[in-house]
């Protein structure tokens, strides 16, 4: 390799395999517009390119010198006759390199190869070249996996330039009338030959030979003739090395394809395939099958029959009696298959993408239906993409299976209505029915030994707690399905893989998992789930899984990426893993204690502080004072209520405590200070009178009478006295005419039984207490003037010194 291809190479290793695949500018298809010339606007990042179907008879050094990214190039149908030696200079990553239909002459000057050491596939077919021999250059194509050749002629040392290349499939395309030599093939190391006939060119006797001689597979394509030549040839030859022989894309005969069947079955090849096959002359009746052989396998792809007036049962005999171990028929549109004539060897049936109904392997003899009891070693039976409905009446189909292992039924229609048992084999470990119909109910037809159960892309919306045990399951597959919830493992005591992808899942109830104790991978990615309190544990349970620390060992798949939320809206396709539910939310009791430790704290603490400071007291001082004004202003007084009133008040009082009543009181409640008319006994009785008479007129005389109350108060006779006519007065003035004022503590225990009244008003009216606190006289001057305000004639005062 020349230094500047290596430096080249290194760079769009380096640089130009970082830049995406996906790029709008990485494939560009300019096929079909009439080309001339390999245009020159391409752009630098392109990676695929086609020029098919132009007219480029050239190519020339630098046509690629602005592509150095170029993987894929296909330049077919062009014409090309002529390629410089240096053309893919600038273009070291090429690895698949399309030539044919063109005017290419020979396979031995091109030169250009020597620039494309990393090629992978190149295919130089169908071009005008005679001979088969490959240049010095082709040596070179140290890579290469896939060659297509075409010429009108092999010989011996043709392929010597590549004898050290392992390819992995040589494509030989024989054009024309062709010539081939014994041994041309010998120097070709390749695990798959092809050979690509012509419409109607006869088969060459010698290449098949080396062929079948040579290569472990072997695929003929386009076959229309020459079968009898090939099976006369195949019976007679004792050295076939090849293990595997396809036949593509041919028309042949039902007599000539069962004939040449009937001789693949008889040689040592292990693996025969038809693909594309078209049958003409299909049997009216059955065709003998060679009883035993060395075939392991056969496979037919897209067979259709050039008829409508044949035997389909002598079709699907023949096949279902071939003695190998697998038969597959794939994209057919049979609808049957008939039961063995005898007991089969076959171990694996797979008829995928065909037209297959309930009846499969029964046979009808009037109107009893017989099931088919010859396929016992069948071990497993694939029906996807077929018709199949009905699920009870398909394990009456397979219940003599008595080996059968693996079942697969996706793709089909298939329901189950649980109006009748289900009969299935005790030997099945692995079912498969994704994509049908199936509810709730097909649990209650699965087979009992079930290991891995497949019902994705079903209707099912709950798992059933009371189904039989399936004591093997260990892997049971339900995406894409309706579930709510995640399923109780009661009857899954093994239970080892769980997958619930793209259902209905809101809240998963990870409690639920408890059930599960062999639960190791569990996949809830793609559920609409709602980010509430009660999606706090599922988040828990995938952060535990993603740090290795769930106590449950169970890996959650997919997390956290394919896990976000639907609801509520401000969180919607947010992960979970970055959502954040505070468990003080959620939690009842945590919530409430949150709430009412901090309420309780500050009450104490306000009861305390007001305790301290004396706010209750405060309080009521202002409630009362409140009281006295709301009563002054809504209090409709009459006049003649206030006929001989001459005093605010009449205050009564032990001479004990006379000391404070002349200190204290009257200052605070007469003059400027009060501006009320008090009287009391030691300034306005009348002398000449009696006490009791002084005391019924001050009583009369006063809006309302004030009773300091202490200890010497209730000891005092006076004071009951003035209490007792102020009690009478109170009848006709209201329940406002009196107020008490304590001046110092008396419990009701001291109150003597003759002061019944003073007791009955203390537990009904609101009395002033004096504080002894200096700062709140202030206050209880205000409410007692308060209490005592109110609108009086100018009568004026009689003063009677003693």
């Amino acid at each position: 390799m020349k230094l500047t291809t290596a430096v080249l190479w290194a760079a769009a290793m380096l640089v130009g395999l970082q830049k995406s695949a996906s790029s709008p500018d990485s494939k560009v298809n300019r096929s079909s517009q009439n080309l001339s010339v390999v245009p020159t606007d391409l752009p630098q990042n392109v990676e695929v390119l086609d020029l098919s179907c132009n007219h480029i008879h050239q190519l020339h050094k630098g046509d690629f010198r602005n592509t150095t990214f170029l993987r894929i190039l296909n330049i077919s149908w062009n014409s090309l006759e002529e390629i410089d030696a240096e053309t893919f200079l600038d273009t070291p990553l090429l690895e698949d390199l399309d030539l044919s239909h063109n005017s290419l002459k020979n396979l031995s000057g091109q030169q250009y190869l020597v620039h494309t050491g990393n090629l992978l596939v190149l295919n130089l077919a169908h071009n005008e070249i005679f001979s088969m021999t490959l240049g010095s250059e082709f040596s070179s194509l140290v890579k290469l996996e896939r060659l297509t050749v075409g010429a009108k002629n092999i010989s011996k040392g043709d392929f010597k330039n590549i004898a050290e290349v392992k390819l992995r499939t040589l494509t030989l395309s024989l054009e024309g009338k062709f010539g081939y030599e014994v041994g041309s093939l010998k120097d070709v190391h390749a695990q798959t030959l092809q050979i690509a006939f012509n419409k109607n060119q006869t088969m060459d006797h010698d290449l098949i030979a080396d062929a079948l001689s040579l290569f472990v597979e072997v695929d003929m394509m386009n076959l229309t003739k020459g079968y009898e030549t090939l099976s006369r040839q195949l019976s007679e030859k004792e050295d076939v090395h090849t293990s595997q022989l396809d036949l593509i894309d041919l028309v042949i005969d039902w007599k000539d394809l069962t004939q040449f069947v009937n001789v693949v079955l008889r040689t040592s090849i292990s693996h025969l395939s038809a693909s594309d096959v078209t049958i003409n002359r299909p049997p009216q009746k059955d065709t003998d099958v060679t009883g035993t052989s060395k075939m392991k396998s056969f496979t037919a792809r897209r067979a259709t029959v050039n008829s409508f007036l044949f035997s389909q049962e002598s079709v699907y005999n023949f096949f279902i009696n071939l003695p190998v171990e697998s038969v597959a028929i794939m994209e057919t549109p049979i609808i049957h298959m008939t039961c063995p004539s005898s007991k089969s060897p076959i171990l694996q049936l797979d008829f995928s993408n065909c037209a297959i109904s309930d009846s499969i392997f029964s046979t009808v003899k009037g109107e009893v239906i017989f099931e088919c009891e010859n396929l016992v070693n069948v071990r497993e039976l694939i029906l996807v993409d077929n018709n199949i409905k009905n699920f009870q009446v398909l394990s009456k189909r397979v219940q003599h299976m008595t080996s059968l292992q693996h079942l697969d039924l996706s793709l089909n229609s298939v329901i189950y209505d649980g109006s009748s048992a289900c009969i299935w084999p005790p030997s099945i470990k692995n079912l498969n029915l994704s994509s049908n119909s199936l509810t709730d109910s097909v649990f209650n037809c699965l087979p009992k030994g079930t290991e891995t159960l497949d019902l994705q892309n079903n209707q099912i919306s709950v798992v059933p707690q009371t189904i039989f045990k399936l004591e093997n399951l260990s892997s049971l597959n339900l995406n894409a399905n309706r579930l709510r919830d995640l399923p109780v493992c009661n009857t899954f005591p093994v239970l080892n893989k769980l997958l619930l992808q793209s259902n209905s899942l809101h809240a998963p109830s990870v409690h639920r998992l408890e059930s599960c104790p062999q639960l190791k991978t569990l996949d809830v990615s793609h559920n609409p789930f709602t980010c509430t309190c009660s999606l706090r544990h599922f988040i828990s349970l995938g952060i535990k899984s993603e740090n290795k620390r769930s106590q449950t060992g169970i890996e959650l798949l997919s997390w956290p990426l394919d896990y976000y939320c639907i609801y509520p809206e401000a969180d919607r396709n947010s992960t979970l893993k970055d959502i954040w539910i505070p468990e003080v939310s959620c939690n009842v009791i945590l919530l409430a204690a949150t709430i009412l430790v901090p309420a309780v704290a500050l009450i104490l603490t306000v009861v305390i502080l007001c305790r301290h400071l004396d706010v209750p007291w405060y309080m009521g001082m202002i409630w009362q004072w409140t009281r006295a004004k709301h009563r002054a202003r809504m209090q409709q007084v009459r006049p003649e209520d206030l006929v001989g009133v001459e005093f605010h008040a009449f205050v009564s009082y032990s001479q004990r405590d006379a000391d404070w009543v002349h200190n204290s009181l009257l200052p605070n409640l007469e003059g400027p200070a009060g501006g009320l008319r008090i009287c009391h006994h030691e300034k306005n009785f009348v002398p000449g009178k009696t006490i009791i008479e002084n005391i019924i007129g001050c009583v009369e005389k006063s809006r309302r009478s004030v009773f300091v109350l202490s200890a010497h108060f209730v000891k005092s006779e006076w004071c009951h006295y003035e209490l007792y006519f102020a009690s009478h007065q109170r009848l006709s003035r209201g329940s406002d005419s009196i107020v008490l004022v304590l001046l110092e503590p008396l419990p009701q225990y001291l109150i003597p039984s003759k002061y019944y009244q003073l007791k009955s008003m203390m537990n009904r009216h609101t009395y002033l207490e004096w504080p002894q606190d200096r700062a709140k006289h202030r206050l209880f001057w205000a409410n007692l003037r308060a209490a005592l305000q109110a609108d009086l004639p100018n009568a004026p005062v009689t003063e009677i010194q003693e």
